[in-house]
């Protein structure tokens, strides 16, 4: 999403990935397609998944580790960039940070774009680790292991979490505050312009059946369970109460898992199921690719988002539902940045909860906006405030990345 205004801003960047036919689940290549043509590329292997396996290894970091470390020693030792920046959720990879530091003397920023190394599972409530225990437990001794040496010599951690930095200070006491900037991804206008010419289909649901179509497009998972519990619980009385308004009613959650579709493991409709309105609720868990989300996206008739117990979860997907132009019903901690956003822009409505929330609190407050839902006509657009959204565009937050960028090779140029 940034990559189309770096060069506005004043960087040329130089994309270092893996090869997509060594990497496991949803493969999208129209996403691929949206990098500008004048932007390299260079891609490098990884251990086949179906060898690794074997051992028990599925990580792409691990497997991919030995060939980003050679291809990208590689290309800084030609001397010509600045700065390396790691944007992603493969956390090994960023242990190259330090080692390249060292050999090539060049800058770099780590993106957070979740926690690496984690205690939530370890908080009441945590519910069972993505993954298993087993792989969960893995990665964390990694993380453990890894996550001191990155940020060692850091110049500057990009986060979209305002909880993140706080722990990262308190976990490494020679960062300063002003190392950190809260980052969230920027929403992509460009990708909602080209979506009719793509012509892609989704096969979730039909919007022309008749029927109401709310959609949840993100991760499910047990810290989202009070959320959806309030939820479920809302519509299970509305419904008693005003039946007929629910009888063409059908909410569908969308790539709900992150394992294998024989590994995944549904979190929302057993809590469905439990609260009686199980026949409403479809859940798949299987993730779908990114343009085939954003038309599940515009062809509904409603999106809600579900937050998790934990405060500092942001639901970067948010941007995509305001982009989709479609109303919106949010349930969140009331400490999620997702809550001021979509209030200051107007583009959807919000119920909040804290720790000590249960879910029959919720229920006054999720009746009166499923009231709203139902009232509304199937082509309703929220009035959202597009000049409150524009600091959350891919454009703006590109140009925050590369002030950020600038002001490293300024410190680092200083340290000399």
């Amino acid at each position: 999403m940034s990559l189309p205004y770096f060069e506005e801003f004043g960087w040329e960047p130089h994309v270092l990935s893996v090869n997509p036919e060594y990497v496991e689940g949803v493969q999208d290549l129209l996403l691929a397609k949206t990098i500008p043509d004048r932007i390299p590329v260079t891609y490098t292997r990884a251990l086949p998944v179906q060898q690794t396996r074997q051992i028990g290894i599925g990580s792409l970091g691990l497997r991919s580790f030995p060939y980003l470390q050679r291809v990208g020693a590689s290309l800084l030792q030609e001397g010509k960039f600045d700065l390396v920046y790691f944007s992603t959720t493969v956390f090994t990879s960023m242990a190259l940070a330090l080692r390249w530091y060292r050999n090539f003397g060049v800058p770099y920023v780590l993106d957070f774009q979740d926690p690496w190394l984690s205690d939530y599972q370890k908080q009441p409530g945590a519910g069972k680790p993505p993954g298993g225990s087993f792989k969960y437990g893995f990665s964390q001794l990694q993380a453990k292991l890894l996550e001191p040496k990155a940020l060692s010599k850091v110049s500057h951690v990009i986060s979209v979490s305002p909880a993140y930095p706080n722990t990262l200070q308190q976990r490494y006491p020679h960062l300063k505050a002003e190392q950190f900037t809260v980052l969230p991804f920027g929403a992509s206008t460009a990708d909602f312009e080209v979506l009719p010419s793509l012509q892609v289909q989704q096969s979730i649901f039909d919007p022309n059946d008749g029927k109401r179509h709310w959609v949840y497009v993100g991760r499910g998972g047990d810290d989202m369970a009070l959320a959806l519990r309030g939820l479920f619980l809302g519509i299970k009385s509305h419904r008693q109460q005003n039946p007929q308004l629910w009888q063409n009613v059908q909410l569908h959650f969308v790539g709900t898992s992150y394992a294998p579709e024989n590994l995944a493991v549904k979190t929302i409709e057993p809590i469905a199921q439990e609260l009686r309105v199980g026949d409403l609720v479809t859940e798949h868990t299987q993730r779908i690719p990114y343009f085939e989300a954003l038309k599940v996206l515009t062809d509904s008739d409603a999106i809600l988002l579900t937050g998790s117990n934990d405060p500092g979860y942001t639901a970067s997907k948010l941007y995509p539902c305001v982009l989709a132009r479609k109303p919106i019903f949010a349930i969140f901690h009331a400490q999620s940045s997702v809550v001021d956003i979509l209030n200051s822009c107007q583009a959807g409505r919000v119920v909040t909860f804290t720790a000590n929330t249960q879910p029959k609190d919720l229920l006054p407050q999720v009746n009166y906006q499923l009231n709203w839902l139902l009232s509304i006509p199937k082509a309703y657009q929220p009035e959202t405030n597009w000049s409150a959204f524009h600091p959350y565009t891919a454009q703006e937050m590109t140009r925050q990345q590369c002030n950020i960028f600038d002001k490293c090779l300024v410190t680092t140029k200083e340290s000399k």
